[in-house]
């Protein structure tokens, strides 16, 4: 299996200004930050980055540390605006600011595996697993797909909730459901469902509303064999992406070429990446594979 390349490029309310030594120096609107990135083992374009904040990571292995502010930041966020999708930005306590910008590339290519049958005037069932705060929900919903957005947070699926309501989207059909993802789509089976797109976002540890325990190497198989029972012979796509550094993006194409092995298409993956301003060069942040005919 040939690794791609997927790269995300500078928009207007985001883009990578510069990257090095360890850390990356990022704008979000009318703010820039600076935050840890052990991927970036060169040197930067320029050594004197002038930020608003920085997240100075802990000592500890637990991915520890907080923020620091050379200006005032509004500490309930201010909007940021992809295409038709607006939503809120802050400085979290997990080093991010809400969203992950090195998904817009994903966004783009899962609208335009259901384009065709939009333009014919059908709607495209999609869910989006570990949605988070919904941004890539909200970009399939203003493209016209029917979503089903699963997180297991409920603070998380309120922030998706009043992001689409910032995007003029809270009409959308939308199912906003808070649950353990591997839960839900095993009742999704039992009942018979199917969808045209599944998005999967998983993180390496997480816990479910009651208490269940995820933990990406051991429960991801399931979850994918799973998920292929909700997808058939005219669904368009299934995408995951993985920010665990030990796992590899051969070894989650291998998984989902097993997986959906009985269905024509195409397995590909490969590794997420972020356009620098300053040089053109590309940021590694995650690995993925996909599905897709």
């Amino acid at each position: 299996m040939d690794l791609q390349t997927l790269p995300g490029e500078p928009w207007a309310d985001y883009g990578l200004i510069d990257s090095g030594h360890g850390r990356k120096l990022e704008r979000y609107g009318r703010f820039r930050f600076i935050r840890p990135e052990p991927q970036a083992m060169w040197a930067p374009a320029q050594d004197d980055w002038q930020a608003d904040g920085e997240f100075v990571p802990g000592s500890d292995e637990e991915g520890g540390g907080r923020w620091f502010y050379e200006r005032p930041v509004p500490a309930e966020g201010w909007p940021l605006r992809w295409n038709e999708v607006t939503f809120q930005s802050s400085c979290t306590p997990f080093r991010h600011l809400g969203f992950f910008p090195d998904m817009a590339p994903v966004w783009d290519w899962m609208r335009g595996k259901v384009a065709d049958k939009i333009a014919a005037g059908d709607t495209p069932q999609v869910m989006n697993l570990f949605g988070y705060t919904g941004v890539g929900t909200l970009a399939m919903a203003a493209a016209g797909a029917q979503m089903v957005h699963v997180d297991a947070s409920k603070k998380s699926v309120a922030q998706a909730r009043a992001n689409a309501g910032l995007s003029g989207l809270e009409d959308r059909p939308v199912r906003w459901i808070v649950d353990d993802a591997a839960k839900f789509v095993a009742r999704e089976v039992r009942r018979g469902r199917r969808y045209d797109g599944i998005l999967l976002d998983p993180p390496k540890y997480g816990r479910g509303p009651d208490g269940e325990v995820w933990r990406l190497e051991e429960d991801l198989p399931g979850l994918i064999a799973n998920c292929r029972q909700l997808l058939d012979a005219d669904s368009r796509f299934l995408f995951l992406t993985v920010y665990a550094v030990r796992m590899s993006a051969l070894a989650i194409g291998e998984l989902l070429k097993q997986a959906f092995a009985d269905l024509p298409g195409t397995v590909e993956a490969g590794e997420l990446t972020v356009r620098e301003e300053a040089r053109g060069l590309m940021l590694p942040t995650a690995i993925w594979a996909r599905w897709s005919r």
